[in-house]
């Protein structure tokens, strides 16, 4: 199964009104980046990229030929830097997404862009459901830091074991 991966503008913030706005990049080999490298780049506006693929074709040209390099070989040289892009095309994405100082915010596991889309909306609003009113609110699996504050007996630390040690193994060289 294909693995996407979602983006969000940052200065948007990640809430329901800029959800029209994130971006799912599927990870793996595209096909029509390998056929035709830069009309795909052109189509999905890496421009950084572009020109860079453009320099390094140039240079790989002027290069075999002063080395006086075979047309198959040149060729050959070609194919793999074509199967290269087709590889490495949705890290491109990702690179220019970073650049453009988006976030990811999810990684999703589907069939097709579609269902990925459903799959991550799904779990997304379940978490801003859960999040209640305070949008930034973090989980971190701890109880909340507590302060001392007479007359409030939640606030006090539990006591301490007799001893002082906290394990499996209560006293300092007891018998195991």
């Amino acid at each position: 199964m294909p693995v996407y991966t979602v983006h969000a503008p940052v200065g948007n913030g990640a809430d329901l009104a800029a959800a029209d706005k994130f971006v799912f990049v599927r990870d793996g080999f595209h096909f029509w980046a390998a056929i035709a490298g830069v009309i795909w780049l052109v189509w999905h506006r890496l421009w950084l990229a572009l020109t860079g693929w453009i320099v390094l074709m140039v240079a790989i040209q002027f290069g075999l030929s002063a080395l006086g390099a075979s047309g198959s070989a040149i060729f050959a040289v070609d194919i793999l830097v074509a199967l290269l892009m087709g590889f490495e095309a949705a890290s491109l994405q990702r690179w220019t997404l970073s650049r453009r100082k988006w976030r990811q915010l999810d990684v999703v596991v589907a069939d097709d862009a579609e269902a990925a889309e459903r799959r991550f909306f799904d779990r997304w609003t379940a978490r801003q459901r859960g999040n209640g009113s305070d949008r930034s609110a973090v989980d971190r699996g701890a109880p909340p830091p507590t302060r001392h504050v007479p007359g409030q007996p939640f606030s006090k630390p539990p006591p301490m074991p007799q001893g002082g040690i906290i394990g499996l193994f209560p006293e300092p060289g007891g018998s195991r």
